[in-house]
């Protein structure tokens, strides 16, 4: 309905002559101020040259002479903004979208025929999901659903390193961990990891083979077991979230096709490369950046920069139309970098989306805490699945923007009332369902004419909720922010909820107006469910 009244606002302009680049229509924080509002008077005042209650008027009148059916009240409001009224039948009329779509309401074609690549989590099999990965799986795998919902063909992957010093450390802290239940203390590596999930490892290993790799410290059979104890104990984590990858990208195959070399060969071919101190340099300062960054150690070893510069290309060279990044706030420094280098070797650096998400911190009555003495000295994602559930942990992770530090509030999500948020919203789906089965008629032969019957403001307002709900899903392929469809999700909730204490939806006196009030109901529950589906987060009929 939005785009409806735009493209009557628009027409007015073509009409008038007045100019059509900046043009914003929004639902007003008011709903006494109409279905939307518009500051087009305002904000172009100066190219047209008129002040901005001359241009309101100008518009308001052009548009009424038209006689526009959808338009039931348009006001020109000081100090510039026009404001509009719906034609409540038109606004009627438009549920049935709802009803006919039904699971498809909400979806569009925007990227039809387009690919993306969404690359997330792509921790190294070192530990088991921090909270950290927990925000960024959930955060991609949210992307991912919205693109999907706008049409786009959709690979999620994850990009992994199963060699590097950090492997090599991982295999020499389970080799301790063995060593002792040989009776043998050896101490833990310089950066070693010290997790219990460190001497489960080490007890497979030992369970199996008993002493044979004694003294055997760099035995592959030790890096090998933790990493497919590490991923499997990764995979088992994600489904939990209902996520799966559709593929893994592992660092070392940039290596056997000679990616990496052929990247540095490429660089140096640019101008962009030389050697200082030993070490092998990227000279990013001559492609914006402020200063230059090492990529080969004086000792050979390449710098994490330099393979993902290579396995950038690698995306590019498969021809998906949209590359999405999802980083935490430790690779900020990082990534400008390698878009840098990427746009110097002539690849389109504008296909390439990096969303980074700040640090998260769980609390309980306020403050930080651990969960998991047995993972380590951190908090595991797979303890907090296990302490709040799948829905609560997806939902808390995406409701505030990725730029904002996250608390994790673990008493809120807890609790079985309106103040958690995702409660507040399933109930709400919860309590459609209800409606709908004490509904004694048959919801496929409701009269659409009963429709007109509503006529309230409070009814108006929620249709006009409802029927902005496939704008918000376009909108967030755009800009890639989740919060933007929960923040919805919760408006839709808290309008529906004020709705059913307000209003008696079933009345066996009024049959005419109880079949238009459940024909909402069933809209709202279409609307809230899909929505959550989106989010990946379930919508329960009973609560």
């Amino acid at each position: 309905m939005k785009n409806k009244f735009q493209e009557v606002l628009l027409s007015a302009l073509s009409e008038i002559g007045y100019p059509t680049e900046k043009v914003i229509v929004q639902s007003p924080k008011n709903p006494d101020h109409g279905d939307f509002t518009t500051n087009y008077p305002m904000i172009n005042s100066k190219e047209i040259g008129k002040s901005p209650m001359e241009i309101a008027s100008i518009i308001v009148d052009k548009i009424n002479s038209s006689g526009n059916e959808l338009i039931d009240k348009i006001d020109s409001i000081p100090p510039g903004f026009i404001n509009v009224k719906i034609n409540k039948d038109m606004l009627s009329n438009q549920l049935k979208q709802i009803i006919l779509s039904d699971s498809d309401y909400g979806k569009n074609d925007t990227g039809k025929n387009k690919s993306a690549l969404i690359e997330f989590v792509s921790a190294n099999p070192t530990g088991p999901l921090t909270v950290g990965h927990g925000r960024n799986a959930i955060l991609g795998d949210t992307v991912c659903n919205i693109l999907e919902w706008n049409g786009f063909n959709i690979n999620r992957e994850y990009y992994f390193n199963n060699a590097g010093r950090q492997m090599r450390v991982l295999g020499e802290s389970v080799y301790v961990r063995y060593m002792e239940l040989l009776g043998e203390n050896l101490e833990i590596p310089d950066g070693g990891y010290e997790g219990l999930y460190i001497k489960d490892i080490a007890k497979i290993i030992f369970d199996t083979h008993q002493e044979k790799f004694k003294g055997d410290s760099s035995n592959k059979i030790f890096k090998q077991t933790a990493e497919e104890y590490i991923f499997e104990d990764i995979e088992k984590t994600l489904k939990k979230i209902g996520l799966k990858f559709d593929s893994f990208f592992n660092e070392n195959t940039l290596y056997d096709n000679n990616d990496i070399d052929r990247t540095v060969n490429d660089l140096k071919a640019k101008n962009l490369i030389y050697e200082k101190d030993g070490a092998t340099w990227f000279k990013a300062t001559a492609a914006g950046r402020d200063m230059d960054r090492v990529i080969i150690k004086s000792t050979g070893e390449p710098t994490y920069r330099l393979p993902d510069i290579a396995y950038h290309r690698d995306k590019f060279d498969r021809n998906f139309d949209v590359i999405v990044d999802v980083f935490g706030a430790d690779h900020m420094d990082a990534y400008p970098d390698v878009i840098a280098a990427i746009k110097s070797l002539d690849y389109d650096s504008d296909k390439i989306k990096v969303l980074i998400h700040q640090f998260v911190t769980v609390l309980k009555n306020g403050e930080p805490v651990k969960m998991s003495t047995r993972k380590a000295n951190f908090i595991s994602l797979d303890s907090l699945i296990d302490e709040v559930g799948a829905d609560v942990t997806r939902f808390f992770f995406i409701m505030r923007s990725m730029n904002t530090h996250l608390n994790f509030d673990l008493d809120l999500a807890k609790e079985q009332s309106d103040a958690n948020p995702v409660f507040y919203i399933q109930y709400a789906h919860a309590r459609c369902c209800n409606m709908l089965r004490r509904f004694e008629g048959d919801l496929d032969s409701i009269d659409e004419s009963s429709l007109e019957h509503l006529k309230l403001d409070i009814e108006t307002q929620l249709i006009n909720k409802l029927l902005t709900f496939s704008e918000v899903i376009r909108k967030s392929s755009q800009t890639l922010e989740p919060q933007n469809i929960s923040n919805y999700l919760a408006e839709l909730s808290s309008s529906f909820h004020s709705y059913y204490a307000k209003e008696r939806v079933i009345d066996s006196d009024n049959k005419i107006l109880t079949e238009a009030r459940i024909y909402l109901v069933n809209a709202t529950r279409i609307v809230i469910r899909n929505g959550l589906k989106v989010l990946g987060v379930s919508a329960p009929e009973q609560m």
